[in-house]
């Protein structure tokens, strides 16, 4: 099968994770982020002078639940007070939250979730039409995150990059390439994030790449992984592996998102962070309005608030998320552990989601019998 899997982003262009994310700081599960309690409807925020009076309404959100308290003050509280809205959050990881719409048995009104499980929902009829008009920020983002799963559906909030870090004193040259993955410096000290996980089927693509493929080759990218099994240590499902294991220096490095970086620079100082030469992977985590949602506009105007310069600066300089917007300005201090600034952004490649879930079935199985066996 030879198929164009996907694109470079474009100039004005995740987290994810961990699994999960592009969002939290914590080394948790890839592309996911630890659930929270609900934030309360405190904030340090004033509410304009035409905020709706009377009953509160109330507005549904599904998240990860990382950050609560960040999220409380500067996200949900001045959003509470300003549309004199009471916000109810349900937290857990992507896919359990994903099941909870399709049994359709909650009154979820906005969901985030990363571009993967975001584009099963669609596929799955689960998403609202978004009404552009009604985001006007959208027009603010970088253009890789104003729809990132097609026009009729949410934007991208944050967008995170993986690349590859590794220590230096266990590698003999300068990482700069996917292809150095490869290279016998990374031998029987290399790791590399399973299928399943959120850089799984990025790496897949890396593989085709490396193999000399301009269009994605599926099976030139199992043969050129099949390669590096007697060099990878592990194939890590969780970020805390990967940096358990870079702390432990039984690994050199591997493919892993930029928003970890800090943590493996706590354990080895001297680590690098590659942004590939060939361009990092998207990680873009998503914010839709649910089928249903008797609450629509006000949803969209939430998703708007998200992607104000306003919270997007906050965000960033908090270390919460990458900024989409194209407004925020950092200094290089700021900037530090973010993916930012359109000469990064638009040099990051974005999977096809639509055709990762189509063939997730068949890559996973073939993962596992020709890779990970």
């Amino acid at each position: 099968m030879k198929k164009k899997w996907l694109g470079t982003t474009m100039a004005t262009a995740l987290a994810t994770l961990m699994l999960v994310g592009c969002g939290s700081n914590n080394a948790n599960n890839a592309g996911e982020s630890p659930a929270a309690s609900a934030p309360s409807s405190q904030a340090a925020s004033t509410a304009p002078a035409d905020a709706p009076s009377g009953e509160p309404a109330k507005l549904v959100i599904s998240t990860w639940g990382f950050s609560p308290e960040f999220f409380d003050q500067e996200v949900f509280g001045p959003f509470e007070k300003a549309h004199n809205v009471k916000i109810v959050l349900e937290t857990g990881n992507n896919a359990d939250r994903l099941n909870k719409i399709r049994q359709g048995t909650s009154e979820i009104d906005v969901i985030y979730l990363s571009d993967y499980y975001a584009q099963q929902a669609i596929d799955e009829g689960l998403l609202e039409k978004i009404d552009p008009a009604q985001i006007p920020n959208i027009q603010n983002i970088f253009s890789i995150a104003q729809a990132p799963l097609g026009a009729d559906y949410g934007p991208a909030y944050t967008v995170g990059q993986l690349g590859i870090a590794y220590n230096p004193d266990m590698v003999e040259k300068e990482v700069t390439s996917w292809s150095d993955l490869w290279d016998p410096s990374f031998k029987n000290n290399l790791t590399l994030p399973n299928i399943t996980g959120t850089a799984g089927p990025m790496v897949v693509d890396v593989a085709s790449r490396v193999a000399g493929n301009a269009a994605f080759n599926e099976d030139a990218a199992f043969s050129k992984l099949a390669e590096t099994k007697g060099n990878v240590v592990k194939f890590y499902s969780k970020t805390s592996e990967f940096v358990n294991m870079f702390a432990q220096q039984e690994i050199a490095g591997g493919p892993i998102m930029e928003s970890y970086f800090k943590d493996l620079q706590a354990a080895v100082p001297g680590a690098k962070f590659v942004k590939p030469k060939e361009g990092g992977y998207a990680i873009m985590n998503t914010l839709n309005v649910v089928k249903g949602s008797k609450n629509k506009e006000l949803a969209e105007a939430f998703i708007d608030w998200q992607l104000s310069k306003e919270v997007q600066e906050k965000s960033a300089k908090a270390k919460i998320d990458s900024p989409v917007n194209k407004d925020v300005q950092l200094t290089e201090e700021e900037a530090r552990g973010v993916t930012y600034g359109a000469d990064v952004i638009e040099k990051l490649n974005k999977l096809d989601m639509a055709l990762v879930n189509k063939n997730m079935a068949n890559w996973t199985d073939r993962w596992n019998k020709e890779i990970a066996n």
